[in-house]
């Protein structure tokens, strides 16, 4: 803790330093101020970007953000000749241009500026220059803009958001928040109702392309879902904004025999909007890894193993929706949307083991061949309604949706164990053979209100109403070696229900006074899980039940503090809870390792988690910088823990431990250094702390960690750019262990025909094929050092070609020398 109080300080001071010492000029008395809002809406927008550019030098002069009513002041401005520019994800960046600027000049009030959400827009009066704002920040959220990514391009959902700062996945599609896992992941604002809630299989049936944004919430405020120990990850799709028919088709080859195809199409008048995608995956992963076990105080002959794995996995998706927004009044929007997902997975495995004893002499070889087929089917239906009234920002939304899956999974284990001289074991597995069946149902009520109160306040209201139905069935029989037919095992058979139900209400209340913004929440939660589970005990069929209740208050406190230029300061605390997710609290044991079994706990509790954090943000001419500090204490938290070995093999399985303290420090920054290269890094320093827990035989025990990654953009020339990240994971430590170090570069190229309706782009994940998970595990029994990895270097060719027309008529002021190169991104006011 002492050295993160340090580094901490540290920074802090050079912060301040830089502050005062590159910041402080002087300059005229001249001032410009505006209000920006929602073309179609009228609504303000707040904490978008406004950037005054001395025509002379090219360089930034003045940089500012609208406040919560969507205001901004830019002050001191010298004398000179400027263009203006101000820009929001999602929304056309608007330009003025040939501001003059001389002593005489007091203040210029541009009154509102009406943004056009979307971009595309191809107008006469559009004025050249620039990219999409790529970051923004927000009251309780920060946006990142992601739909120019470059080493994305012809990946799924899931690679892409490892090029967002703070966000990363692991080698299972497992999401992660500055370090942490219990993300909760929205996409649309909506939890995901396809593939049962499986966030791994979601993301991986995204495509990257399909993605506008990303929105990063650490700690969110009572309106949203209370779930997430570490936060929340919002993924925004694309969705067409520009009148007329129009679409896009993607294709994508890769190494190793990957392809995925993705194409959209829309059409919207003034009274609808319908839409449709449909995109399809094919892709082959080669993998594998090594696992050495060490056995404590071994009673048997086998005192070591030594097990190494290769794997080869093919999956096939199509992934599917449509939907239409009708706009039954100016301000009345209904819609109604439906999705299609299916899979298919082949995974086949070669294990060899090697059980050797104290001296290391070979007591047994096995030699395993594990096949796995799946197929899963899923469909999702979501109804919404908005109204909007007179009254700017008053809003009242409903959603209703539903989900059905289905997923088949058949899993054949073939092993042959001799001794050491060869000959075969008796009494061995010779042939396993696992089915297992499932299906689950997703239901999910939600709807909110919002009236404005003042000049500057505003209260949110809303219900929210989870049910997630699962039920899952096993099957398991083997031949063993001396026989020739197959035993039904009764100790892997089981049938596993559940219903998952969450109830909601909560209160939002927000407002401003001068410089000081405040949002005050409070969420009520009714949660319930039911079990019930069929098995076998002593060859006898048994059932038993299970009941999880509780009733909790979810309070949440913002407070934002607008200082002298462009610095603000924000402290908040949430409450916030960690609910297992379905696999964890099912008891059904994965033996496809056969040193490792792998089971749910259905009696686990959920995480509290009590979250406070210091933020910091600052523009510069060049930089944007955001801190945060923050401190997060979990209670109950979820650990898997390994067993006593039992014939050699560890069972591991989730269990509620005491607490875990974590305390950091996280830093991101975007830097425009010239106009053809920008970089955004974030530095994410961290101390874990975990109470021990004397049931499993763990000590206290904490570490120092890091992790930091480095996207680069660079315009080459016209119509080219290229795009280079790197990143890496310092050692972690874990309850009961470490893990490894871990880095990586990706890199990629991009070129848009002249035409600007078609591009074609290279990328290549992990240049150097250096990501390998690794880690060493060590409790009263074993030591357990293990190394994993799923993919290896991927290079992808895109080509991707935009087609259709648009007609907008925005009546505005045409001007001669706005006549200059139409751009799809920018429109003049």
């Amino acid at each position: 803790m002492r050295i993160l109080e340090s580094r901490t300080i540290q920074i802090t001071l050079l912060l301040l330093s830089l502050t005062f010492n590159l910041f402080a000029q002087t300059g005229g008395k001249a001032k410009i101020t505006g209000t920006l809002k929602d073309a179609k809406t009228q609504e303000t927008i707040p904490f978008a970007t406004a950037v005054l550019i001395n025509k002379s030098t090219g360089k930034n002069a003045k940089i500012a953000q609208t406040d919560i009513n969507g205001a901004f002041v830019m002050a001191d401005i010298p004398a000179g000749t400027f263009t203006f520019k101000i820009s929001f994800v999602g929304y056309q960046t608007m330009v003025r241009d040939n501001i003059s600027i001389t002593a005489a000049t007091g203040t210029l009030n541009f009154g509102d500026i009406k943004m056009n959400s979307g971009k595309g827009n191809i107008l006469s009066e559009v004025t050249v220059t620039g990219q999409k704002q790529g970051m923004q920040m927000g009251i309780d959220k920060k946006i990142f803009s992601v739909d120019q990514s470059v080493i994305s391009e012809g990946g799924s959902a899931g690679d892409l958001l490892n090029n967002v700062p703070s966000v990363s996945t692991d080698m299972d599609g497992n999401v992660s928040l500055r370090g942490s896992t219990g993300v909760k992941v929205l996409i649309d604002g909506k939890p995901s109702l396809i593939a049962g809630g499986n966030v791994a299989q979601i993301l991986q049936s995204i495509p990257a392309s399909s993605i506008e944004s990303v929105e990063v919430i650490t700690n969110p405020s009572a309106k949203y879902d209370a779930e997430g120990q570490s936060g929340i990850i919002n993924i925004v799709l694309k969705k067409n904004t520009k009148l007329g028919f129009n679409g896009s088709a993607a294709l994508t080859a890769g190494n190793r025999d990957n392809y995925n195809a993705n194409t959209n199409l829309s059409f919207q008048n003034s009274k609808v909007n319908i839409y449709g995608n449909y995109s399809y995956r094919y892709g082959n992963r080669i993998g594998g890894g090594f696992q050495d076990i060490t056995y404590k105080n071994s009673t048997t002959s086998t005192a070591f193993a030594n097990q190494n794995t290769v794997s080869t996995s093919l999956d096939k998706g199509h992934n599917a929706k449509a939907g239409i927004d009708y706009y039954v009044a100016p301000k009345s929007v209904i819609s109604l949307s439906g999705g299609f997902n299916s899979r298919e997975n082949d995974r086949n495995e070669v294990i060899s083991i090697n059980q050797l004893g104290k001296t290391l002499n070979p007591v047994l070889l096995s030699n395993r061949n594990n096949s796995n087929s799946g197929t899963g089917d899923s469909y999702d239906l979501n109804l919404d309604y908005s109204q909007k009234f007179k009254k700017p920002k008053e809003e009242l939304t409903f959603n209703f949706g539903y989900s059905y899956g289905t997923n088949d999974n058949d899993q054949t284990y073939n092993t042959n164990t001799t001794n050491r001289n060869g000959v075969a074991i008796n009494e061995t597995l010779s042939l396993q053979r696992i089915f297992n069946t499932g299906n689950n149902s997703n239901y999910n009520i939600q709807t909110d209100y919002t009236l404005p109160v003042g000049k500057a306040g505003k209260i949110e209201a809303g219900y929210r109403s989870q049910i997630r139905l699962g039920d899952n069935d096993q099957y398991a029989d083997s031949i063993l070696t001396n026989t020739n037919s197959y035993i039904q095992n009764n100790k892997l058979i089981n049938g596993f229900s559940s219903k998952d139900q969450v109830h909601a209400l909560y209160l939002n209340y927000q407002n401003q006074i001068k410089d000081f913004g405040y949002q005050l929440g409070l969420r009520a939660e009714d949660a319930r899980l039911d079990t019930h589970l069929d098995g076998y005990t002593n060859n006898v069929l048994t059932s038993s039940e299970g009941n999880i209740h509780y009733k909790r208050l979810y309070p949440s406190v913002f407070l934002t503090q607008k200082l002298k230029g462009d610095n603000q300061v924000q402290l908040s605390y949430t409450r916030r809870v960690n609910r297992p997710r379905p696999w964890d609290t099912n008891p059904f044991l994965d033996v496809s390792d056969p040193l490792n079994y792998r089971g749910g706990n259905p009696n686990l509790l959920p995480e509290d988690v009590h979250s406070f954090e210091l933020g910091y943000s600052k523009y510069w001419k060049k930089v944007t910088l955001t801190s945060s500090l923050y401190y997060r204490r979990t209670n109950d938290v979820i650990q898997r823990v390994r067993s006593t070995p039992v014939n050699g093999i560890i069972t591991t399985t989730p269990q509620n431990l005491s607490n875990q303290i974590n305390t950091g420090l996280e830093l991101i920054g975007r830097f425009d250094l010239i106009k053809a290269l920008n970089f955004t890094t974030n530095v994410n320093l961290y101390q874990a702390k975990f109470a021990g827990d004397e049931r499993f035989d763990i000590p206290t025990s904490s570490g120092f960690s890091w992790n930091a990654n480095l996207t680069a953009n660079l315009t080459v020339v016209k119509n080219v750019s290229v795009q280079l990240r790197g990143d890496y994971r310092a050692p972690e430590v874990m309850a009961q262990g470490k893990r490894n170090a871990m880095y990586g570069i990706d890199g990629g190229a991009k070129y848009d025909f002249p035409n600007k309706k078609a591009s074609l782009s290279f990328n290549v994940r992990d240049m150097f094929n250096t990501r390998r998970w690794s880690m060493t595990t060590e409790d009263r029994s074993t030591i357990v050092d293990f190394e994993r990895q799923m993919q290896g270097t991927m290079g992808n060719l895109t080509f991707s070609y935009r087609f259709g027309k648009t007609s907008f008529n925005l009546n505005k002021t045409k001007k001669k020398d706005d006549q200059q190169d139409n751009r799809p991104d920018e429109g003049s006011f």
